[in-house]
């Protein structure tokens, strides 16, 4: 793929982390194979998290296409950009077509980035996992590499003001390549999010404590943070997921 707009991409976003002073604590990249097919599989705390999700494969020289919502697609300015960074649409209604093109881009050599839980996290932990990562990875015939980020949602993320405040760090922790075969779906999306929820708890330890002093709204309520529960944060969305529905219908009526 010609890639005109990606590197400039990463120029402006390596340039913007300087300026805002972040310290990254990058650990395991050399997991990121440096040519073919992978599927890079990330948690999703914040707006932000596939620019910093790509970063994990940026010692390894890669370039990752993300799978992102059809909205940002749609958007007048970002659609353009998405679009020329080779960046997956997925319509959430019907999401086959978003199916076939990430397996034939992973057939062909590239990086993909998936997030498996659809949606941010307003618990900060591990929502249940879709199948769509196992499946894909399965019938591409690559290996997923698990992918935790930890502190991006400090900047942006639902219910919370954005903060771009400096001299912050952000963790980013790639683990051991999985291997699935799609025999079982559900059983290899357990293995995944098991393997990702032991490497977010290390990552979440090795974090500044003087960071994420307790009572931090950014830290789950497990770790003695002020975030939602799971079940807290499953009440939130299923009512965010009601006014969208009604927004729906008022604007068809």
């Amino acid at each position: 793929m010609r890639d005109l707009t990606y590197p400039t991409v990463i120029v402006a976003a390596r340039t913007a982390f300087r300026l805002l002073g972040q310290r990254f604590q990058l650990t395991g990249t050399e997991h990121v194979p440096r040519s073919g097919g992978v599927l890079l599989a990330c948690n999703h705390i914040g707006y932000v998290d596939f620019v910093y999700g790509g970063f994990a494969a940026h010692p390894s020289r890669r370039l990752v296409r993300f799978m992102a919502k059809r909205e940002i697609f749609d958007h007048r300015v970002g659609g353009p950009v998405m679009r020329s960074m080779h960046h997956i649409e997925v319509d959430r209604g019907e999401g086959l077509a978003s199916f076939h093109t990430a397996v034939d881009y992973l057939r062909a050599g590239e990086a993909v980035g998936i997030f498996p839980e659809a949606t941010i996290s307003r618990s900060m932990e591990l929502k249940e996992f879709k199948t769509g990562a196992v499946r894909i990875a399965a019938a591409a015939g690559v290996p997923i590499v698990p992918v935790t980020m930890w502190g991006t949602q400090r900047m942006m993320t639902k219910d919370h003001p954005r903060d771009f405040s400096r001299d912050r760090t952000i963790a980013i922790s790639v683990g051991e390549p999985l291997h699935p075969t799609g025999a079982d779906p559900v059983a290899e999306t357990a293995e995944l999010r098991s393997a990702m929820t032991g490497l977010l708890d290390r990552t979440i330890r090795a974090y500044p404590a003087e960071e994420q002093p307790p009572g931090s709204w950014w830290l789950p309520a497990s770790y003695g943070g002020s975030a939602p529960t799971p079940e807290e944060a499953a009440r939130l969305d299923a009512e965010e997921r009601r006014i969208r529905a009604e927004r729906r219908r008022n604007k068809s009526t």
